[in-house]
């Protein structure tokens, strides 16, 4: 039994993944964190019938339930201290919180590899998504040039999404896409270019009607190969890869990328 925390558990996407959690017999959900709830008892938050409390912080929840992983769905603010709160403590994490970068994710592998846990970090855990960044990453290698497009609501604050910086991240992996104008020749802003991620074009658009969905383009002479990924208006699609990550986060020390590392043969 794998006793899990669930930070963010009054969210967006605790609202479909904590009762997945509850229902699943080979894990336990023993405390949550969230600021506004802090104080409460699981049940009354959850609706579950399960012991356990609510609590202002990650260290303040770990120091009080037994807690074999933590999970993170909070907001770009706070998840790089939950993070490093929880390694520290010698928990494994699996984060789905969108806004840090590539350098955060290697300290947070350093400091994950001298307390001996595992992090699982996805942009997105939806089996879909996976699919994208692997059908992506295979077609970086024949098709030389691409830019992404991330599409989000209005409310979202952090850009790129998580899935569009983790999809840049592999591709600048596999290759760098083909030149364009370089920047210092554009006439006009430089910024309706996109942002420059891991060598990647990526163009972040915000407005109502969208959660959160991912677009790259591939081109080559006189051809275009256009892939996309469109959740609907719930959670979901994320619960299956993120209870996933649970079970198998503490089989590598150090941090992982992606739900696709789980899904796919790696050989």
């Amino acid at each position: 039994m794998l006793n899990v925390c669930f930070a963010g558990v009054t969210g967006w996407t605790a609202a479909a993944i904590v009762p997945a959690i509850g229902a699943a017999t080979d894990l336990a959900l023993t405390s949550g964190v969230s600021r506004s709830a802090a104080g409460r008892s699981l049940a009354e938050v959850t609706g579950l019938d399960v012991d356990g409390s609510v609590y202002a912080t990650v260290p303040a929840a770990l120091d009080a339930a037994a807690v074999d992983v933590v999970v993170d769905f909070t907001k770009a603010g706070v998840v790089r201290d939950n993070v490093w709160a929880a390694v520290a403590a010698g928990k494994h994490v699996v984060i789905g919180t969108s806004g840090l970068t590539a350098d955060d994710y290697a300290e947070i592998d350093k400091h994950a590899r001298e307390h001996g846990v595992g992090v699982l970090a996805a942009g997105n855990f939806s089996v879909g998504a996976a699919v994208l960044r692997r059908a992506a990453a295979l077609a970086a290698r024949h098709v030389a040039h691409w830019e992404i497009i991330d599409y989000a609501s209005a409310a979202k604050g952090d850009v790129p999404s998580g899935t569009a910086r983790e999809l840049a991240e592999t591709l600048g992996q596999v290759r760098q896409p083909g030149g364009a104008v370089p920047l210092a020749d554009l006439h006009g802003p430089v910024e309706a270019r996109g942002a420059d991620v891991a060598g990647s074009r990526v163009h972040s658009v915000r407005l109502p009607g969208f959660v959160v969905s991912t677009e790259v383009v591939f081109a080559g002479v006189g051809e275009r190969v256009i892939m996309r990924h469109d959740p609907g208006p719930s959670a979901d699609p994320y619960v299956a890869g993120t209870l996933l990550a649970i079970r198998r986060v503490g089989e590598a020390v150090g941090v992982r990328r992606g739900i696709d590392s789980l899904l796919f043969d790696e050989s």
